[in-house]
C-alpha cells in the first residue's frame, strides 16, 4: 500500500484524511498550524513539521487548504513538495486556487517528473465526513485511472474533465453560482418582505419553485432559523470571488454580475460579518434595506 501524505487539517481536509485512514491507508500528515495535528492517535500516522520532510517520505501527496499563498508554501517554494517528492511521486491538490498558479504547479511538476492532478471538491463538511463529495478531475488521464480508488473513498459523484486547468474552471464557474444565487435569495426576500410577505413561506414557496435547488434545500434552515454559523464564510467567498475575476479579466471574459456580488462580500467583511456565512448577506440586506433593526 502507498504511503499517503496529506497537507491541510481544515475544516474540509480533516474529515477527508480521516476517511482515508478508516479505509487502512497510511498517512503521513502535515499542517501549517502544528497544534492541530495532536487530535491525531493512530498508528497508521506519521506527523512531520515540514512539507520537505513529507515529500520525501510518501508515494502519493495530497493537499486540501486555503488559498494561493498557502499553495505557493506549500508546492512550489524552495522547501515545498515539489522540490523534494521522488521522481514519479503524483501530487493532487484539493484546494480551490487560481488556474493561473496551478498551471505554475504544472509546469514545475513535469520539470521534477512528478504527476500532478488537480481535484477540487463541491460539498459539505457533512458531505466530507460521508464521503459523499463531488470531486472535480483535471491532469492526465493513465493518472487519474490509477487513482480513482482513492477519489471514491473520498467522494461519490467523481468527474474527469480533462488533462489541463478545466477542474478549476469548473470549481470557480459552481462557486460563482453559488454565491450568485445567495445575493439573489437575499433580494427576493426583502421585496417580499417589503410587500408583508412571511419569510418563512417565501423560503418555502421558492424552495418548490422553478428557481429551487438541491442549494436552497440545503439553506432552508439557516434561512429560517437565521443561524448564520459559517459553513463557508463570507470572507472564503470572497477569496473564491477574486479567484473568479482574476480568471475572467485574464482569458477577457466580462463578469460583471460576478464583480457585482464581490462588493456584496466586502459589505459583509467591513460591516463585521465576514466571518458570517455567506448566506447572511439575507440578514444584512433587511437591515440595509431599514427592514430591520
Amino acid at each position: 500500500m502507498r504511503q499517503i501524505g496529506w497537507i491541510g487539517l481544515g475544516k474540509m481536509g480533516l474529515p477527508m484524511a480521516l476517511r482515508l485512514l478508516e479505509k487502512g491507508h497510511n498517512l503521513n500528515v502535515y499542517n501549517r498550524t502544528l497544534s492541530k495535528m495532536k487530535s491525531f492517535k493512530n498508528q497508521n500516522i506519521s506527523q512531520f513539521e515540514n512539507t520537505a520532510d513529507l515529500a520525501r517520505q510518501s508515494d502519493l501527496i495530497i493537499s486540501m487548504i486555503s488559498d494561493d499563498k498557502a499553495i505557493n508554501d506549500v508546492a512550489l517554494c524552495r522547501e515545498g513538495v515539489l522540490n523534494h517528492a521522488k521522481k514519479g511521486t503524483t501530487y493532487i491538490d484539493m484546494s480551490t486556487i487560481s488556474p493561473s498558479i496551478s498551471s505554475e504547479i504544472a509546469q514545475l511538476a513535469e520539470q521534477k517528473g512528478i504527476y500532478y492532478l488537480r481535484a477540487p471538491v463541491n460539498g459539505t463538511v457533512m458531505q466530507a465526513e460521508n464521503s459523499t463529495l463531488v470531486i472535480l478531475v483535471s491532469g492526465p488521464k493513465k493518472i487519474f485511472n490509477i487513482n480513482k480508488d482513492l477519489f471514491n473513498m473520498l467522494g461519490n459523484k467523481i468527474y474527469y474533465l480533462g488533462d489541463q486547468e478545466q477542474a478549476r474552471y469548473i470549481k470557480l464557474s459552481i462557486n460563482m453560482m453559488v454565491g450568485i444565487s445567495a445575493i439573489m435569495m437575499a433580494e427576493a426576500l426583502a421585496l417580499g418582505n417589503s410587500g408583508g410577505l412571511d419569510r418563512d413561506l417565501m423560503v418555502d414557496i421558492i424552495k418548490n419553485s422553478a428557481v429551487g435547488s438541491p442549494l436552497i434545500n440545503y439553506k432552508e434552515k439557516t434561512l429560517k432559523e437565521r443561524d448564520f454559523t459559517p459553513a463557508f464564510s463570507a470572507e472564503q467567498m470572497a477569496k473564491d470571488f477574486d479567484l473568479i475575476l482574476q480568471a475572467g479579466r485574464s482569458a477577457n471574459v466580462p463578469l460583471t454580475m460576478a464583480a457585482q456580488t464581490r462588493e456584496h462580500w466586502s459589505t459583509m467583511i467591513s460591516m463585521g460579518r465576514g466571518e458570517h456565512d455567506y448566506f447572511g448577506y439575507t440578514d444584512l440586506l433587511e437591515k440595509l434595506a431599514g427592514q430591520k433593526d
